[in-house]
């Protein structure tokens, strides 16, 4: 098995590209528990495209992930069209897959979020254009569908949320009240306004709508039964991508606005982020707009032990808040108090074009995100076109590590988790077969990466 290079971060050291059988180590700073080597790297698919969007570990020390195949041969079993399907994939500690099923409909049924639940199954949302197979609703073009499944897998519960346009749910999270809030966006010009829960919304010309996307929350008890539903945005494109529980009981919304009326009173220029904070109701506590006069858009949100937030995503401004641009686009993070002030704010990456797309609090307080790059970037050349990239930090934003992987093809890195045993657990997809990657089962495969 490969060892790649691990990184130094404080003496840059350009290293060529290596052949699978090669092992290069680099001095390296203080990693804490990652050695910066590669236990394995799987792909998973079968003659057509996959894709991993999450994984969570289970009580056996396997994993389970989630993503979305068009595939219905190779590694994909129980699918019978070339539709797309939420996909899961339970696999051992190693890697190895025990088992795999596919749910949706015959139409395009795409998952976007998975997390474990507390009574020991999962929880999936996603979007569909489906009305039949496991789907047994749409309104519309596309929905939110979110699926319940027990411990193995099975549909404990589905519900579909939506109306006539395009709605998708992009994250989901269990409250620790043990009811379930959703997140992403939806079309509420198509919807003729509604969507919102709290008797205020009213019918009108499309003149006075929102526009073609708002921020779109739905808290639902642990039955998926409705319990408030709000949406906030502008006239133009706002898009929710996670979402992060507030200790007050509250929800912050996170994601990319591009709108400057509404909700939104502070646009910076173009897309910002935009973060959005409801109380335990749904009411609207604040909005804040966060970048500069470029395009500039959140993915990611965690809470930090001292009681403030880190948000991710990418930029490409050099002005207002941010306050350094390296390249064409950097992965930009951001720490903020819980009013929305900002305390910090860094930008990671190279000469070229790179994105951070979520991130995840470690046991030792520390943050790990993932995204992807396309530059060279700290002792690490560019492999091909995009490549799968995940970096360190601490609470303050200091760089701890940082790790490219990468093949001649396009790489994308979705998300990661800690696991049991102290590794980092990367899912996402490529379409390479050389380098990194040790097998192509189609056009573009699901990637699985554990890190040591």
């Amino acid at each position: 098995m490969k060892n790649l290079a691990a990184l130094c971060m404080i003496t840059l050291a350009f290293i060529c590209a290596c052949s699978n059988d090669d092992k290069v180590n680099l001095p390296q700073t203080n990693t804490e528990e990652f050695l910066g080597e590669i236990d394995f790297i799987k792909t998973f698919g079968g003659s057509q495209n996959e894709t991993l969007i999450a994984a969570v570990q289970t009580s056996d020390g396997g994993y389970v992930l989630m993503g979305s195949t068009d595939s219905f041969d190779g590694d994909i079993t129980g699918k019978k069209g070339d539709d797309t399907d939420f996909w899961l994939v339970k696999t051992s500690q190693d890697g190895a897959i025990i088992f795999n099923k596919v749910y949706g409909g015959s139409n395009t049924d795409t998952a976007s979020s998975l997390i474990n639940t507390a009574d020991g199954g999962f929880i999936v949302c996603g979007y569909s254009q489906s009305s039949d197979g496991d789907v047994s609703n749409n309104e519309g073009f596309q929905d939110y569908w979110i699926t319940k499944l027990d411990a193995q897998g099975n549909i404990s519960w589905e519900k579909s949320h939506g109306f006539a346009g395009t709605d998708q749910a992009l994250k989901i999270i269990q409250t620790k009240e043990g009811n379930f809030f959703v997140t992403g966006y939806f079309d509420v010009s198509a919807s003729e306004n509604q969507g919102n829960d709290d008797g205020k919304a009213a019918h009108g010309s499309k003149a006075t709508l929102h526009g073609v996307g708002e921020f779109w929350g739905i808290l639902m008890d642990q039955n998926g039964e409705t319990i408030w539903r709000r949406y906030f945005g502008g006239s133009n494109n706002d898009r929710s991508y996670d979402v992060v529980q507030t200790d007050d009981g509250g929800f912050i919304m996170i994601g990319a606005s591009e709108s400057t009326d509404f909700d939104i009173l502070d646009n910076k220029g173009s897309y910002d982020f935009w973060m959005v904070r409801v109380a335990s109701n749904g009411d609207k506590l604040w909005a804040k707009s966060l970048g500069g006069s470029e395009i500039d858009k959140g993915y990611g949100i965690a809470k930090t032990e001292d009681g403030n937030y880190i948000v991710v995503g990418d930029t490409r401004s050099m002005d207002q808040d941010v306050s350094t641009l390296n390249g064409n686009a950097d992965a930009w993070v951001v720490k903020f108090s819980p009013n929305g002030n900002i305390i910090w704010e860094k930008t990671y990456g190279g000469a070229a074009f790179d994105s951070a797309k979520s991130i995840t609090r470690l046991q030792n307080g520390n943050f790990a995100v993932v995204g992807n790059t396309r530059s060279s970037i700290n002792g690490f050349f560019n492999r091909g076109q995009n490549d799968a990239w995940i970096f360190i930090i601490d609470t303050d934003g200091a760089l701890k590590f940082s790790y490219i992987i990468g093949g001649g093809g396009i790489y994308f890195a979705n998300s990661v988790v800690q696991t049991q045993d102290n590794k980092l657990l990367i899912v996402g997809s490529t379409q390479s077969n050389d380098m990194d990657i040790p097998e192509n089962k189609g056009g573009q495969d699901a990637l699985l990466i554990k890190i040591k």
